[in-house]
């Protein structure tokens, strides 16, 4: 099976007009365009009955007290957990593309629904978790939203685009399920999987 993830290119930086955040010398981030990227697969096996897409960054803090604070890094000694940026699962067989910024085009304050989406249904993203608290932003984030690490930290990140085509035609999965809950999900069904890995950084050291 085979993926493109049409303007990354492997091992290199995410353009920023995929990025949710952008590098500003003023206040070291603003809103980026955050259109999810065209995503084209083919090769297939037989069988194939549904395709889930997701993206996620491993390089994640899992204590991020001192994340986007001044004065403050985000140590690289931090252990790292995963965050998934997008989720979509139920994507028909006869699937093989996603047009660029069908799914985001723009940051959306307080998130998009998750649930059926323009192609195949939205899980929940971890910007759910992360902006909760921030009176402007908090909300429910479905579908796509790209990039955007602490603008402090000492490690530059990955970002997982993939494609995984499965056995069944759906995951039964209804209302807010997250990244861990498409996982359980898939195990068992993966029939093939593919993927494009890009990096970002806010960090101005760097970039």
């Amino acid at each position: 099976m085979k993926l493109e993830a049409r303007g990354i290119e492997e091992g290199k930086p995410v353009p920023e007009k995929f990025a949710f955040g952008v590098y500003s010398e003023e206040d070291h981030m603003s809103f980026g365009p955050n259109r999810n990227p065209e995503m084209v697969w083919s090769d297939a096996p037989e069988g194939t009955k549904s395709f889930v897409v997701m993206m996620f960054d491993p390089d994640v803090p899992s204590i991020a007290d001192d994340a986007n604070q001044e004065g403050k890094t985000v140590s690289s000694d931090i252990p790292r957990v995963d965050f998934f940026h997008w989720l979509l699962v139920d994507v028909p067989a006869d699937t093989s593309r996603i047009p660029e910024g069908e799914d985001s085009d723009g940051v959306i304050p307080k998130g998009k629904d998750p649930g059926p989406a323009p192609i195949g249904i939205r899980g929940v993203n971890n910007f759910t978790q992360f902006l909760a608290g921030n009176a402007d932003m908090e909300g429910t984030y479905g579908g796509y939203d790209g990039p955007c690490p602490p603008w402090n930290d000492e490690i530059i990140h990955h970002y997982h685009y993939e494609v995984h085509a499965l056995d069944v035609e759906s995951l039964g999965l209804s209302g807010e399920f997250d990244g861990d809950a498409v996982r359980e999900a898939m195990a068992g069904h993966v029939l093939a999987s593919a993927r494009v890995t890009g990096t970002y950084t806010l960090n101005p050291d760097l970039r």
